[in-house]
């Protein structure tokens, strides 16, 4: 039996993955569009549930590596030193959660529904928590970057105050928020959320005009990660106040001044954002900051809108060929990759850190912009080059001139694809340099691709399954980006705030999505065969039995399916509840190969699911064409434990 939250280990390093599902040939980059393709492909397939795995492991108070942390709380990563990254920070973690609430949004799971329920009370009591940036009285104790995991202030020397944590957190908290009032349950947001998300606007209202330090913790003055996380806040946060009912005058107000001073990062004559402003270290203000500013600031709905840094955005893919340019010749890693293949990507070109390397999270960060980028362009039909962008798009056809160029036209097939095939090379080298364990840390190598810094980096991680996600063409709902403009004028408008410390942070029990309660959910495609009861949930509160130990009222129930595979193909399990697609073959999920040999064709995937639930699936084997053939009838059938398990292994064979 695996103890909870225990990754599947390959015994040895030695061990070799099937040749088509496991991780893509090192060593070199990939320059033909169909291999970049099938390696990323690959390499996702198997990451994606070790990366959820992984990162739900530095969750407390449940998380197999974080011992000690209060639950809801994020650990930025395990390392106790050599860097101690024991803490958890407002920024990453707000990052992380973003992540975990788009990801229960698009797809209901009752497992991440309690984890987000149990950060919000978290960061509520976090909120209240006097440390050396101030208190909640004035609101300046919401700039304090970190603290202990066991919710207690840290008082040593660092970087403060830090501006963007507040914004972030409101940002992630109004993304359930906004599922909550959408699912029926507005007085649960009212009453819980929102005294939360109030306090971080008013802060963001207040302060936002004053420097800080940047999300690398180094420099003291404007980010643009902040100010573009800060008016996305305030702009999310006055529309999410008007749906409860209640107003957030303070954010209508100053929203369009944050927005106007976000304009003053772009320097027309470089043709990229300087980073940070209001300072003076020297750097060249090339910084992947403005490429996470821009993926998370991405609104689906919003085009490619240059004011708001949209991914698509002239300015934005001006920037991003700059910056990543920046590493081209400073790497080892990168020597000899030319103009228009991936490389790897650091933080800022002067980084010194651990002696300034290529990040994990700052490679996929490269990627998913460009997939945010060809998701608009494919919504709207169409790719526009200007002046400010020719250069980006030069690297992809050497003859592109400045116009605009519909789905029909061969220009912009050329463009699409090899933009398309561009993303893919980014995955394919976080593949290169990942261990075959799966795990990620902070940076690898900028010589050799080692990996280095702080291990299970819970950031890495998230920055794994978003990309995974956009890739994937699964976006985060709109968030007003295309209804905002710049004012004419730019002012320091600050309104001061009011704050108060959010004590009701019990949320009602059995809070499933509208489509969970209807009668019946019919099995459809191939090998299903039968209409079931679509899933209700019980309750989240644990109930004391006669031994003492508290019922679990959510299993981790690993899936483990014995099967031989052929090069190309990829097993999933597809049921009758949302958390396995509801019979959808094209929401099922996948399972991982990273235990697979001849003598052992181990696939698996673990969910959460409702204790006492009793469900049907099936496995379906899902070829690189994308042709489904499904295993054959009956359907499994089986009940989750109603015990104090927490996890539970169900073992199948394939049933041919």
């Amino acid at each position: 039996m695996r103890l909870p939250c225990q990754l599947h280990l390959l015994a040895s390093s030695a061990l070799l993955f099937p040749t088509a599902l496991g991780y893509p040939e090192t060593g070199r980059v990939h320059r033909d569009g169909q291999l970049l393709k099938r390696s990323a492909d690959s390499f996702l397939a198997t990451e994606k549930p070790i990366a959820l795995q992984n990162l739900l492991c530095n969750i407390g108070a449940s998380g197999c590596r974080v011992s000690g942390a209060a639950s809801g709380i994020v650990v930025a990563s395990p390392d106790k030193s050599n860097p101690d990254y024991f803490y958890t920070w407002t920024r990453d973690a707000a990052l992380v959660f973003k992540c975990l609430v788009d990801t229960f949004t698009n797809s209901y799971d009752t497992g991440l529904q309690t984890q987000i329920q149990n950060y919000i009370a978290a960061q509520a009591r976090l909120q209240g928590v006097s440390n050396p940036s101030g208190s909640l009285s004035d609101g300046s104790g919401l700039a304090e970057p970190k603290f202990y995991v066991d919710l207690t202030q840290y008082t040593g020397a660092w970087g403060r105050p830090q501006r963007d944590g507040p914004a972030l957190r409101a940002i992630a908290l109004v993304g359930y928020a906004k599922w909550l009032v959408s699912n029926g349950y507005t007085s649960t947001a009212s009453d819980i959320v929102w005294p939360v998300i109030k306090n971080d606007l008013a802060y963001v209202a207040q302060y936002w005009n004053n420097t800080g330090f940047d999300l690398w913790e180094e420099v003291s003055g404007s980010s643009f990660f902040t100010v573009a996380s800060q008016h996305r806040a305030l702009v999310e946060g006055a529309a999410l106040a008007t749906s409860l009912g209640t107003s957030c005058s303070a954010c209508s107000s100053v929203a369009p001044q944050v927005l106007c001073f976000l304009q003053r990062f772009w320097s027309s004559s470089s043709g990229y954002v300087i980073s940070n402003i209001n300072q003076n270290n020297g750097r060249s203000g090339k910084d992947a900051n403005s490429i996470l500013a821009s993926i998370h600031t991405f609104d689906p709905a919003a085009g490619c809108d240059a004011a708001t840094f949209q991914p698509c955005s002239d300015k934005a893919l001006a920037n991003h060929k700059v910056v990543t340019d920046s590493f081209r010749s400073i790497y080892s890693v990168n020597s000899g990759i030319s103009q228009g293949v991936a490389v790897s990507v650091g933080r800022y070109p002067e980084d010194s850190y651990y002696g300034g390397n290529p990040w994990y999270l700052n490679t996929l960060a490269a990627a998913e912009q460009l997939y945010d980028a060809l998701y608009v362009w494919n919504k709207q039909g169409s790719i526009t080059v200007t002046s400010t962008s020719l250069a980006f798009f030069k690297d992809f056809s050497s003859s592109v001139t400045v116009g605009t160029y519909d789905s029909g036209s061969s220009t912009y097939t050329t463009l699409y694809n090899a933009i398309s095939n561009y993303a893919d090379g980014y995955i394919n080298i976080v593949a290169q340099y990942t261990p075959s364990d799966g795990s990620l840390t902070e940076q690898f190598s900028r010589s050799d691709g080692t990996p280095l810094s702080a291990h299970h980096l819970t950031w890495s991680y998230a920055a794994l399954l978003t990309v995974a996600a956009r890739r994937a063409g699964i976006v985060p709902p709109s968030w007003g980006a295309a209804s905002v403009s710049v004012p004419s004028q730019c002012y320091g408008t600050s309104v001061s705030g009011s704050y108060t410390l959010a004590t009701s942070t019990s949320f009602p029990t059995s809070q499933t999505p509208i489509s969970t309660t209807l009668s019946s959910s019919t099995a459809v495609g191939t090998g299903a065969t039968s209409s079931t009861t679509a899933s209700t949930s019980t309750s989240v509160t644990s109930v004391a039995t006669s031994t003492g130990c508290a019922i679990a009222t959510s299993v981790t129930v690993t899936f483990d399916e014995l099967v031989t595979t052929q090069w190309g193909q990829t097993i999933k399990i597809v049921g009758n509840i949302p958390v396995l697609g509801n019979w959808d073959a094209s929401k099922a999920v996948t399972l991982s190969a990273v235990d697979y040999t001849s003598a052992n064709p181990l696939w698996w995937a673990s969910l959460s699911l409702q204790a006492g639930q009793v469900i049907q699936y099936k496995y379906i084997n899902v070829a690189s064409s994308g042709a489904v053939t499904w295993e054959k009838d009956p359907n499994h059938t089986y009940t989750v434990p109603s015990s104090c398990a927490t996890a539970v292994v169900k073992s199948d064979k394939w049933q041919s």
